[in-house]
């Protein structure tokens, strides 16, 4: 599939397509000069990311980033859907986040047991705000989520339906990226128009039978909604605490060490000083520990500036903790939390988007623990449609979630992803490895019964969803990395602020972010070095 860069060639291929193969013909495009624009494009407007060079890891260059060539066929339904329940999963978060009882149970049995980092999130939550008297209690929550979400069909014929992979609320990254890279593909599609036609109408009949006309790429507003969010987390921070007052306050971004991910940040920093004024101060969770303080009155301090809002695109994974379970970067995470800034995300937030939580929050009747009122209902079952087939493998599984591992041991396990409660992709097991895990870890009890080892506690197992393969032409580092059938997975970011007292001041849809890879990548990550930034092309 790969081909030398900037050839212009007809491209053949197979399509698994609701699980029958067809053999079809993409029409000629372009290529090289589709690139060349692309190319320049990118590097006019910063669809970039960092890299060290490896004889002087102080010295850095920037590089194109990993994105598609061209829009990916997207069904226009599918995507409204994304967007409408992305205000339904913003307070849904939070009232999870808030719920003590319910993450204590979820995540402090086996989870807890197994999974050291989790447990170190929980341990810590349950400090501060198991602590009337703690100055968090005083803080507004700030969330940025993105959910994700890959289209499935059921079974053959049936139509594309929009599944829930996860809902990401920590550092969801790539929202600036997204918008410069919708922006490209609004440009080429209409520049290109004629060339590239036939090209993707093709790809438009794999998703859809609709012969109405495409709307095209559609707007993207994260690059505007993000920062005007934490302007409210910030304004609302400067009015209760200074009456108004702004003079000293800054937002903390929390970053890594050797981020190459810089570009992205710094677009919502700048953004955010541009439209607002508002400036913004990165920094490791190390340097943190030694630079920040609290005062007495619960502020959070960096010299003779204060922090209003603290940002995270770091402290997902235990690597951004390299100090130890009792070292400083965890030190530093709780003198973040321990005040009356606001946070995102806040502990509990952390903790609601975690892989066991959202299979807990999918068995019959959870959702309604936090949305109970008969007005409620509609919201309930729009977030209910969206989830995949979701199985517990602790000590709380049901007979449905053992049938599910018997399934996979039985020969089905192409159907199923083994997920732990890690963020950032490259964790997960699929079909030879998930069923080796399981095989480990599973014996059969003296009645014949299916026994799950503890050590299967950490994880949860999700129904494999299988989207439509369509054709792409993935460029990586500036260059054609090749062609071939691709998968794509669509993320809705929201964000939401929340009062002290749970009541809702801000919530709403945030943009978008498509990423697509080659249908062989079982993995998903742009950072991770497994997809590619692209755009939907409703349709």
């Amino acid at each position: 599939k790969m081909f030398p860069r900037f050839q212009t060639r007809a491209l053949f291929f197979s399509l698994l397509l609701r699980r029958q193969t067809f053999a079809i013909t993409m029409p000629d495009i372009p290529l090289e000069l589709l690139a060349t624009h692309a190319n320049a494009y990118a590097s006019a407007n910063g669809i970039q990311v960092e890299r060290r060079k490896k004889d002087d890891p102080a010295s850095a260059y920037y590089e194109c980033a990993p994105m598609s060539l061209l829009p990916n066929a997207y069904p226009k339904e599918a995507f409204a859907q994304a967007q409408s329940v992305a205000t339904a999963f913003n307070e849904l978060v939070d009232r999870v986040s808030r719920d003590s009882e319910f993450l204590e149970k979820t995540l402090g049995g086996g989870v807890a047991e197994h999974d050291p980092f989790t447990a170190k999130i929980l341990s810590l939550y349950k400090e501060v705000y198991g602590n009337k008297d703690s100055v968090a209690h005083t803080a507004d929550r700030l969330g940025i989520q993105r959910s994700d979400y890959m289209l499935h069909a059921s079974g053959e014929g049936e139509p594309y339906r929009l599944k829930q992979v996860e809902l990401n609320t920590i550092a969801a990254s790539f929202a600036g990226l997204a918008c410069n890279v919708a922006n490209l593909h609004q440009y080429l599609t209409t520049r290109f128009q004629p060339e590239i036609e036939e090209y993707l109408l093709t790809n438009q009949k794999v998703v859809t039978s609709s012969t109405e006309s495409a709307p095209g790429v559609p707007e993207n507003p994260a690059l505007s909604r993000i920062p005007a969010a934490m302007k409210m987390a910030f304004d609302r921070y400067c009015q209760k605490f200074s009456d108004g007052d702004s003079s000293n306050k800054i937002v903390l971004f929390v970053v890594q060490e050797g981020e190459t991910n810089t570009v992205d940040q710094r677009m919502l920093e700048f953004r955010l000083f541009s439209d607002f004024g508002v400036p913004v101060v990165r920094m490791s969770l190390t340097k943190a520990s030694t630079e920040i303080v609290v005062g007495d009155d619960g502020s959070l301090k960096l010299g003779d500036r204060e922090i209003a809002v603290v940002y995270y695109r770091a402290g997902y994974a235990p690597t951004d903790y390299p100090d130890g379970d009792d070292g400083i970067e965890w030190k530093a995470r709780l003198t973040l939390e321990n005040s009356r800034a606001a946070k995102c995300p806040s502990l509990g937030y952390h903790l609601a988007g975690t892989k066991k939580v959202q299979q807990e929050l999918a068995r019959p009747g959870v959702l309604e623990r936090f949305f109970p009122k008969e007005e409620e209902k509609e919201m309930v079952e729009n977030m209910r449609s969206a989830f995949a087939g979701l199985y517990s493998l602790g000590d709380d599984a049901v007979p449905e979630d053992i049938d599910a591992v018997q399934a996979a041991l039985g020969g089905k396990d192409g159907q199923y992803v083994l997920k732990p409660q890690r963020e950032g992709g490259g964790y997960n097991f699929y079909g030879a490895q998930l069923k080796e895990k399981l095989n480990e870890n599973t014996s059969k009890g003296s009645d014949g019964s299916l026994k799950l080892g503890e050590n299967l506690a950490e994880y949860i197992l999700m129904q494999r969803l299988f989207p439509p393969q369509q054709r792409a032409v993935l460029l990586r580092s500036g260059k054609v990395e090749g062609s071939g059938d691709s998968v794509s997975e669509l993320g809705c970011y929201g964000t939401v602020v929340v009062d002290p007292m749970g009541e809702v001041v801000h919530n709403e849809y945030a943009g978008f972010l498509l990423r697509t890879k080659f249908s062989n990548v079982d993995e998903g990550g742009v950072a991770s070095g497994f997809a590619t930034l692209s755009s939907p092309y409703l349709c």
